[in-house]
């Protein structure tokens, strides 16, 4: 390049080019072009400088260091290197290297000082460079004070924390987080409160390449309806849209903004422009481009706002994130103890386990503050136990205590192979079988047939004892099911093949009206056909309700007419509800560390879990929430590796106010057990009644008992009827609902029933069982009550269960005493009509 070619470059391509041509010419000529290669340093650090650089071709950049973090700064063809430095005689204030080959003129440090005596004009025109330099940094500097002090109220510096947890959910929530992180689309992210949200915008945030811009968070509910704070106003005040430049706006608790604002903000996320606010009469303001980036929080999806944003992140709550409680709760503790110089405590298994049962309405948040408190209540000790946690006690498990942790012997037994199996198959199916050919071939009266005496006496008075204190658990040991089970394993032995799957939506549906209808027509033909006193004839009551079984279970899995189909199975269910026990599992422990369903589905052992084939009803014991669903098999207990399953003692029959789903079915089958009573006393009550038929007549004797199984009923709906038409300005619930007060009058009206057979004949079971094979047994002892001692049980019973049938009614009802007032009567009378038919 020539003399007046350099003078020409110089001026146009240069800030050099505010010389004189004289001064350009001088500089020429002592510049020489050098070479340097890539991968040079140029300038080192805080040293003086060795000359002065015009860049002629190529790319040099600039270094951070300890002392110097700004940062790095690009040098491109026509920057001037070291001037300032060199004519003030300062310390290069970074090293500079070099990104590729570069061509640069290079001027020596003393010819330059030189030229800069010889022409002040250098010093001069650098000197007001300087000053343009100083005053558009003053007014850069102003700029930044008024952004920083209209910013600094909304401004979030850092995100508080990371994604804790391994789960599915947290891994996920990661992905989404860098997904967002990678572009500058809008994003909403919504949840339930207490999740952090605002922290997850954060992250969005710092994890992009925009993250040295400024991020702040405005509450929508703060935001003037105007807007004005927020758009600014057109020839006055910026918004904080315009302070905040590039940066990233976190729009928080967007259900709060005014409606006025809603369609602003939709047009902001949806074309990334805004209007400024204009005062009446002025013309509207032009739209502006927006060049932040718009993050929106929200506690629920906003329809208007979901369809303008790009990316939707709903961030799950931390019920269904129980897998991440442990590594939360180790993340709070380390950060609680380290900020406060304390030892970090451990937190016990037990503890552990109860957090995961716990729901968390109040998410993270809640969690943390428990944390935190149990630190403190604990003080100097090393461990956070159980009993710290005390505020952590689901709604679910209030009032219960867990059997299997009060007795440890208890959890064993129901653990090993006594229960059930070798109580089913080394007794009960060799018993059924006895008594059953028993009642077929001994003598056909009850007080001749110890078989029958058994059936009616012993085993109906005992088992409906039994449903207050142990539910369902008959059906664990229930001989219908056994022969049910033995069937199955037989028949896919002789014929392999996979058993029908359940078709559980017709079942729901209609299982529980097929159960009502056998149960009617046993009633029926136990009235008709005299089966108390009828030896072969309860025999095929037995053998019907086996065979039921056995083909059932010949075709479907598991015990499908067990949890369905079969009249006693169903009635078990019903007076199960009323039980002071109940088998549930810790969902929170179940969700967070089971994958296998074991208790459910099945499979080998698997640490302190059993092989087992899964529960025979198909029910997960996390998700019971009706005793009707569970036999007490304890298969779940034996098949859990986590110790989540729970034996639990609980209020009695407190499902029915707090998670019950009532059943119609359910409904029928209890007033037709309640009729059944009365059915059962048809001859007493042709006398209290005053009727005279001729019960002998097989047609009258059938529309009497069809007339006395609608008196329960028929005396509910007229009470019900009644409620509705005085209801004193309360709309009552449902008659299905309230339906299930009457449980307690039914299960009390059965067994007042059947304490006439348990204590006046059951201790004849002696001389019964001698007659029964023809022998003499008059002189063997007898356990027989006194006929004044069986009616006052039977009368206490009654009165007891009409109590409880007023208390219930009042729990399921949550009403005042008087709204249901005529319910509470019919009651009373359906009580009372039992004690006229039953104690006298």
């Amino acid at each position: 390049m020539t003399s007046p070619d350099t003078v020409i470059w110089l001026q146009e391509r240069t800030p050099l080019g505010i010389l004189s041509p004289a001064v350009l010419e001088a500089i020429a000529q002592v510049m020489e072009l050098q070479v340097v290669p890539e991968g040079s340093t140029l300038v080192s650090e805080g040293t003086q400088p060795e000359a002065v650089y015009i860049v002629q071709d190529g790319h040099l950049e600039s270094e951070t260091s300890k002392t110097n973090s700004a940062l790095p700064r690009g040098f491109l063809p026509g920057e001037v290197i070291n001037l300032k430095e060199l004519l003030l005689d300062e310390l290069t204030p970074f090293a500079i290297t070099t990104l590729n080959e570069c061509h640069l003129w290079v001027t020596p440090a003393d010819k330059f000082r030189t030229l800069a005596t010889q022409y002040p004009e250098i010093n001069q025109a650098v000197s007001r460079v300087l000053a343009q330099e100083l005053a558009e940094a003053t007014s850069a500097l102003s700029y930044q004070q008024e952004r920083a002090l209209a910013l600094r109220p909304y401004l979030v510096t850092k995100a508080q924390r990371g994604i804790v947890g391994t789960s599915r959910y947290a891994v996920r929530l990661r992905e989404q987080i860098r997904e967002a992180a990678s572009d500058r689309l809008s994003v909403e992210i919504f949840g339930e409160p207490g999740l952090e949200k605002d922290n997850i915008a954060a992250l969005i945030h710092f994890s992009s390449p925009m993250r040295r811009e400024p991020i702040i968070k405005v509450n929508c509910g703060i935001l003037q309806t105007s807007g004005a704070d927020l758009f600014g106003r057109a020839g006055g005040k910026p918004g904080l849209l315009e302070w905040l430049g590039e940066g990233t706006l976190v729009l928080n608790n967007i259900q709060e903004l005014p409606p006025e604002l809603l369609p602003a903000v939709a047009q902001l996320v949806q074309t990334d422009t805004y209007t400024p606010v204009t005062r009446p009469g002025e013309p509207k303001a032009e739209p502006r481009d927006n060049r932040a980036r718009i993050l929106i929080v929200s506690e629920k999806t906003q329809s208007i706002i979901e369809r303008c944003v790009c990316h939707v992140i709903k961030v799950p709550p931390l019920r269904v994130r129980k897998a991440d409680i442990q590594a939360q709760v180790e993340y709070y503790t380390s950060l609680y103890s380290r900020a406060r110089g304390l030892a970090k405590p451990h937190i016990t298994p037990e503890a552990l386990r109860r957090l995961q049962a716990y729901d968390f309405p109040g998410n993270l948040k809640e969690l943390k503050n428990l944390v935190e408190r149990a630190i403190v209540q604990a003080g100097e000790g090393k461990e956070l136990t159980e009993e710290i946690f005390w505020s952590a006690e689901p709604k679910k498990k209030q009032f219960r205590v867990n059997l299997l942790n009060v007795y440890p012997r208890l959890r064993r037994f129901l653990r090993s192979d006594w229960w059930p199996d070798r109580i089913n198959y080394g007794f009960t199916v060799v018993a059924f079988a006895l008594l059953v050919g028993v009642l077929f071939i001994g003598p056909q009266t009850r007080d001749r047939n110890f078989a029958l005496n058994l059936f009616w006496a012993w085993w109906w008075p005992f088992f409906l004892f039994l449903f207050p204190f142990l539910g369902r658990i008959w059906c664990s040991v229930c001989p219908f099911m056994i022969y049910g089970e033995i069937t199955q394993k037989l028949s896919l032995w002789l014929f392999p093949r996979k058993l029908k799957r359940w078709p559980r939506e017709e079942a729901e549906k209609w299982g529980g009206w097929f159960l009502f209808g056998l149960f009617t027509l046993i009633f029926l033909w136990e009235e008709l056909w005299d089966l108390e006193n009828t030896a072969y004839l309860s025999a095929c009551l037995l053998l019907l309700i086996t065979a039921g079984a056995m083909i059932f279970s010949a075709i479907f899995e598991r015990r499908f007419w067990c949890r369905y189909l079969c009249p006693i199975g169903g009635m078990n269910g019903l007076f199960a509800k009323l039980s002071m026990t109940e088998l549930r599992a810790q969902q929170g422990i179940c969700s967070a560390t089971c994958t296998t369903y074991q208790c459910y589905k099945g499979g080998p052992q698997k640490g302190e879990g059993m092989e087992t084939n899964g529960c025979p009803l198909y029910s997960h014991p996390a998700q019971l929430e009706d005793n009707r669903d569970c036999v007490l098999c304890m298969t779940c207990l034996k098949a859990c590796p986590h110790r989540s399953v729970e034996f639990n003692l609980r209020p009695p029959g407190i499902e029915l106010w707090t998670t019950h789903v009532p059943r119609s079915y359910e409904v029928a089958l209890l007033f037709l057990l309640l009729g059944g009573v009365y059915l059962h006393r048809l001859p007493e009550l042709q006398a209290w009644l005053g009727l005279n038929l001729d019960l002998t007549v097989f047609w009258q004797h059938l529309g009497l008992s069809l007339l006395v199984l609608l008196i329960p009923v028929a005396i509910a709906f007229a009470a019900y009827g009644l409620i509705q038409l005085l209801n004193f300005g309360r709309k009552p619930k449902a008659f299905i609902e309230l339906a299930y007060g009457y449980l307690p009058l039914v299960l009390g009206a059965n067994l007042a029933h059947y304490l006439r057979l348990g204590l006046g004949e059951g201790g004849r079971i002696l001389p019964v069982a001698f007659a029964t094979f023809g022998l003499h047994g008059e002189q063997l002892p007898l356990l027989v009550a006194h006929p004044a001692v069986i009616a006052f049980l039977q009368g206490s019973t009654l009165i007891f269960s009409v109590l409880l049938t007023i208390v219930l009614t009042q729990k399921i009802a949550r009403q005042p005493l008087k709204t249901l007032l005529w319910q509470h009567l019919g009651a009373i009378g359906l009580g009372a009509s039992m004690w006229a038919i039953i104690v006298f």
